[in-house]
């Protein structure tokens, strides 16, 4: 696999979960280059950069996520066939990545692919999405003790009536693994930086959308600690309602005529014989 390339972009995060995930590339990789992306204020983590298939960038200031992944993005387009954009808080078991660049290699009109995602004691992560609407994103987030309402939200959005154990269609797939063709990146363009953190993943992964399918691979699963820390940090609850803001703004707040085609043909889809 000398067409495929992966980034992770860091930020004071623990040596040890650091460490899994970049062993786990490495492990089910034979020649292909990892970049980590480190916006911590100091390189505490250079220590652990010392294989020869790492391609370490200390920005020394924080840039955010999908500017610190575009930094790698633009340096393989043209190169890789495909790159992976991965969490510092992910890892996996050998053959995930043959079986998803299988995958890909078969499916070319595929542009984007996510595996199963569990947290590490097994239980499973929702991550298949529909595109956002206000409303979801003020339920799941502010009204989260209202049980049934936010229950029944989730349902709908998270796309519960898959069953999570079959190949679908998703327009909004989850920033934590992302396998993506660098042709749809091409078409589609790169993260868009104005995004510091959060939602970019549902921006990028709508824009490829409209070019190619993107597309929920159950057949194998990557584990993601997932800390969910805008629940818990007010600092990082600022910063995801201003992206929330500025993902509305860009793609329309409750007149969205493009995401009502796209949920319904997703839904649809799915409730189809």
């Amino acid at each position: 696999m000398n067409n495929l390339s992966a980034s992770i972009v860091a930020y004071k995060n623990s040596p040890d979960i650091l460490s899994q995930a970049i062993g786990s590339f490495l492990e089910n990789t034979n020649n292909s280059q990892l970049f980590v992306i480190d916006n911590s204020p100091s390189d505490d983590l250079r220590c652990l950069m010392n294989h020869p298939r790492i391609t370490y960038i200390f920005n020394n200031r924080n840039v955010g996520f999908g500017a610190g992944h575009n930094i790698s993005i633009r340096q393989i387009l043209g190169q890789s066939k495909y790159h992976i954009v991965l969490n510092p808080d992910v890892y996996f078991d050998k053959n995930v990545i043959e079986r998803l660049y299988n995958y890909m290699e078969g499916n070319p009109c595929v542009g984007q692919v996510m595996p199963k995602v569990v947290y590490p004691d097994g239980r499973l992560q929702h991550l298949c999405k529909l595109l956002p609407t206000p409303k979801t994103l003020f339920v799941r987030r502010f009204l989260n003790f209202l049980k049934t309402p936010t229950k029944k939200e989730n349902y709908h959005y998270e796309l519960h009536v898959s069953g999570y154990n079959k190949i679908i269609d998703v327009p909004f797939l989850s920033g934590c693994f992302m396998f993506l063709r660098t042709n749809a990146l091409e078409k589609s363009g790169l993260f868009d930086e104005r995004f510091f953190l959060y939602t970019e993943d549902a921006d990028l992964t709508r824009r490829i959308h409209k070019y190619y399918r993107t597309v929920y691979f159950p057949e194998v699963t990557v584990y993601h600690h997932h800390a969910r820390k805008s629940y818990t940090n007010s600092w990082l609850l600022i910063l995801h309602i201003q992206s929330a803001i500025r993902y509305f703004n860009k793609w329309g707040w409750f007149v969205d005529h493009e995401r009502e085609i796209i949920n319904q043909k997703t839904l649809l889809k799915l409730v189809s014989p």
